[in-house]
């Protein structure tokens, strides 16, 4: 499906979705717990439905009644032994190293972008455990053996995705003789690390950490059922922020929030920094932007998510904006900056790509166009937003949203935006 956007002006309310980290973790961690557990104010969409059905594949019994998720666990009762994660990269690969667990092998592969992402990291590190694994060049499909056993020490490399780090942290605990985890090379995203260490110990498992995003010890322990309560997710708020500065009119987000990591909140700096002055008001956020933004530079080495959002940002600013630090952004579901340096010269933006980022400059001229988002989620909503800014826009693959904010267009809709959705 495509979208015609005309100009917009958004006004009144809109809430903010739970959190898709938090959603994913909470239903994996439950699967591996002791008793019953509920998933509160969980979010409905593509790529936790992958999730659910992984962890059913795992001996998981769970029943969704809209947002909440009830979760038993059948002592990692093997009901399947092919695994398909559709378009989730966090399925695949925290499914990866449950898998591990499991004498019998499990296959595991995904969409024609999910076959792209890269795993080698993990599959080195449980080969190095004791499972066999074998895969297409260390990309979906791909097949685990188990069972692994822990072992002094395990090195995982960080510098591609933080996914693997939180996989190995999450079935460290199951392993008779625990884990030691070592983290070659710069961790990137580390607030998704963090976020795994919290759910983790809502669930119950303590983690010694030895050196922050270096060395983990992590005991045998068993994970208890528990109550969680999915916070809002500051991915897609910060896209609704950048809608707020762009097209918003006394525009108001509501959210809900626990003490839970968010790492993606820098983008209340972010937009501080640009001279957006951002208002709280108990569950509620608002903005008040200047009529040009001011530009600077954004070193998103742990929020990759932000790319789009902070990007689209330009379209209102004086002077350039430049994010760096962020090349693992090229193994998201796309290559996100040669696709928004793609699009954006299609504006008349003068666009400078680098390996690890992008410079975006304002020409003061912005130009109708077609956005091609290649099925990626966050570009399409990203393109969206762009839209509704410049006016007479088309934008494809509408049918991505389901993966993270399946009521992105009805919401945005209502309270203004003009996005009609064509064959």
């Amino acid at each position: 499906m495509n979208c015609d956007i005309a100009k917009s002006i958004l006004t009144g309310t809109i809430n903010c979705p739970p959190s898709k980290a938090y959603t994913h973790r909470a239903i994996f961690l439950a699967s591996l717990a002791n008793g019953e557990s509920t998933i509160i104010n969980a979010l409905d969409s593509n790529d936790i439905i992958a999730t659910i059905n992984a962890c059913t594949n795992f001996g998981a019994t769970i029943n969704k009644i809209e947002n909440t998720i009830t979760i038993h666990n059948n002592k990692l009762l093997l009901r399947s032994t092919f695994i398909d994660a559709q378009n989730s990269g966090t399925t695949m690969r925290m499914a990866i190293a449950i898998s591990s667990l499991f004498d019998k092998p499990i296959t595991l592969t995904g969409d024609d972008s999910l076959k792209q992402r890269p795993m080698s990291p993990i599959l080195k590190t449980l080969t190095f455990l004791g499972a066999k694994c074998s895969s297409y060049g260390g990309k979906p499909p791909l097949t685990i053996t188990g069972k692994i056993s822990g072992t002094k020490e395990a090195i995982i490399q960080g510098n591609v995705s933080s996914q693997f780090v939180s996989s190995l942290l999450m079935i460290a605990p199951c392993l008779k003789e625990g884990l030691i985890i070592m983290i070659k090379n710069n961790l990137v995203s580390k607030q998704y690390v963090d976020a795994t260490l919290a759910t983790m110990a809502q669930f119950g498992v303590n983690v010694d950490i030895i050196s922050k995003y270096k060395k983990y010890r992590i005991d045998f322990q068993k994970y208890r059922g528990t109550a969680f309560y999915v916070p809002s997710d500051f991915s897609s708020l910060s896209l609704l922020l950048s809608a707020a500065v762009l097209v918003g009119r006394k525009l108001k987000i509501k959210i809900s929030q626990n003490n839970l990591p968010q790492g993606d909140n820098i983008i209340i700096n972010i937009l501080n920094t640009l001279g957006v002055e951002v208002t709280f008001d108990q569950n509620t956020i608002s903005v008040n932007p200047p009529q040009k933004l001011r530009g600077g530079k954004f070193d998103l080495e742990n929020n990759p998510d932000l790319l789009p959002p902070v990007a689209i940002l330009a379209l209102k600013s004086n002077k350039p904006i430049e994010i760096f630090n962020v090349s693992h952004a090229r193994y998201k579901e796309t290559d996100r900056i040669s696709i928004i340096a793609r699009e954006f010269k299609k504006l008349d933006l003068f666009i400078t790509e680098k390996e690890d980022g992008i410079i975006i400059q304002n020409t003061g001229i912005l130009k109708s166009t077609k956005f091609n988002p290649e099925k990626d989620h966050r570009l399409f909503m990203a393109f969206c937003i762009a839209g509704m800014y410049i006016g007479n826009c088309t934008i494809t693959d509408s049918e991505s949203v389901n993966i993270s904010y399946p009521d992105f267009i009805r919401d945005i809709t209502k309270i203004g935006g003009k996005i009609n959705e064509t064959v």
